[in-house]
């Protein structure tokens, strides 16, 4: 029975490395098929792809000294329009400055004038005006005596404006 399962044993051993050799060939055919695409794969990306970085390459070799320039164009406008602006609020600055100083001239220009005309309205009220009523009512003080004297009575203005009002009423 010894010698029966010994056999038995080296019968399903020699089974099992048949199987296990089947199974290894399966592997490497599958990893020689898997290789092959593999590197079909990498020539394809190899074909198409090195002539794209190789292209970018000589543009970016290509578009780097222009960029340098524009660059550095860039940065010198930028002070050109940082001076200018600089010099643009200086003379506005300078300009308000001004306008101010001229708008308080004018009006103290103004402030005086209108003192002036104040004054020549009360010097000519005093001067003129006030003679001038003085000389209105003794005129009519002498025209009030005179109708007295006369015997006439006279009617004043006043006395005229209420018989317009009425005769307007009516």
């Amino acid at each position: 029975m010894d010698s029966n399962l010994l056999t038995f044993f080296v019968a399903v051993t020699s089974i099992a490395v048949v199987i296990q050799a089947g199974i290894l060939v399966a592997l490497f055919l599958t990893m020689r098929n898997r290789s092959a695409r593999a590197l079909a794969m990498i020539e394809q990306v190899q074909s198409r792809a090195l002539p794209a970085l190789e292209s970018a390459q000589a543009i970016l070799a290509d578009a780097g000294p222009k960029v340098q320039t524009i660059t550095s164009n860039l940065v010198d406008v930028t002070t050109t329009l940082k001076t200018e602006v600089e010099r643009a609020d200086l003379t506005v600055a300078d300009l308000l400055d001004r306008t101010r100083l001229q708008i308080i001239r004018a009006d103290e220009l103004v402030s005086r004038a209108m003192d002036k005309v104040e004054e020549t309205t009360e010097l000519v009220q005093h001067s003129v005006i006030s003679p001038v009523r003085q000389i209105s009512a003794i005129i009519q003080g002498l025209t009030a005596g005179l109708g007295s004297f006369l015997g006439r009575r006279t009617r004043g203005p006043q006395a005229d404006a209420a018989e317009q009002d009425e005769e307007l009423f009516i």
